[in-house]
């Protein structure tokens, strides 16, 4: 007895694969990025507390040199006269370091954080393309960062000048060194976040990735300072943070800048630089490395 002929479906084959999804688009990607970011609570409100204490620093920073602007110390013999700088008080180094710190653990907790959990392994069956994954992680990193460096830069400037405005000892976005220092003060918040999400994907642990980001944002200047060997000071020059220091530096300011001291063109460099080293790692390791 003969069994019938299964007959396929008009215009197939039998035994016939049918074809595979079509590879999720980047604009997909980022939703989803945007949707993990968005479920866990503590990665804004940190950023938004960070923005509100870094704004709070700048601003309390001025107000309580007011009562020594209206009523200067009398001159020491010999000293030159005290001139106040806006720049220096009103993008305080306190308040890039308290942003930088904030931006570095979120840009950790991008990465690590669905190591820790295995999340990861549900992300790359969905989206095989590792190297789209973690680049559409690096595209909202940089730009929630951005956006809040921005915020705090140009609102700090501008209310502490506004502050000082009726003292005449306020400067305008048009001075010499204001916009550098203003944009400076901005793009060191992503680079910080880049270099956090680098050591995330190196590391892919909660605690090693933040000593690691502290390690080199404030413990590695501490090794490379002083004046005596230009190599080593050469490299503390580059650091982010020296590097946005340098960039903020009133042109006008008497403060001495020692004997090597960074130059601008090098300080640009060099956050960008650390900004694009810290993309090839992350998207390096996480392609190259099992999950």
């Amino acid at each position: 007895m003969t069994t019938p002929d299964i007959q396929a479906p008009s215009g197939t084959r039998p035994f016939e694969r049918t074809a595979e999804p079509a590879s999720a688009a980047f604009t997909d990607l980022l939703a989803a990025e945007w949707i993990k970011m968005r479920s866990l609570r503590s990665t804004y409100w940190v950023l938004a507390l960070s923005a509100v204490v870094a704004i709070a620093i700048n601003v309390n920073a001025v107000h309580s040199d007011l009562p020594y602007i209206d009523q200067p110390h009398p001159l020491v013999p010999g000293e030159p006269a005290y001139t106040y700088d806006p720049l220096f008080h009103g993008l305080s180094s306190i308040a890039a370091d308290v942003m930088a710190l904030a931006a570095a653990a979120f840009g950790a907790i991008t990465v690590f954080g669905e190591y820790a959990t295995g999340m990861i392994r549900t992300t790359f069956a969905a989206v095989p393309d590792r190297r789209a994954v973690i680049t559409a992680k690096v595209v909202l990193v940089t730009a929630t960062t951005l956006l809040l460096g921005v915020l705090v830069s140009v609102s700090s400037f501008f209310t502490v000048n506004a502050m000082l405005s009726s003292r005449h000892v306020g400067l305008s976005i048009h001075d010499p060194g204001c916009l550098r220092a203003v944009a400076a003060y901005a793009l060191v918040v992503p680079v910080c976040a880049l270099t956090g999400m680098a050591f995330g994907a190196v590391l892919r642990h909660a605690t090693a990735s933040i000593v690691a980001v502290v390690g080199l944002l404030f413990l590695m200047p501490l090794l490379f300072g002083g004046d005596r060997y230009r190599f080593l000071k050469e490299i503390g020059n580059h650091l982010p943070l020296a590097a946005q220091a340098r960039l903020a530096l009133n042109p006008d300011s008497p403060t001495s800048l020692g004997s090597h001291p960074g130059t601008v063109t090098g300080s640009w460099i060099a956050l960008a630089g650390w900004a694009l080293v810290s993309v090839i790692t992350a998207v390096t390791v996480v392609r190259r490395r099992d999950v």
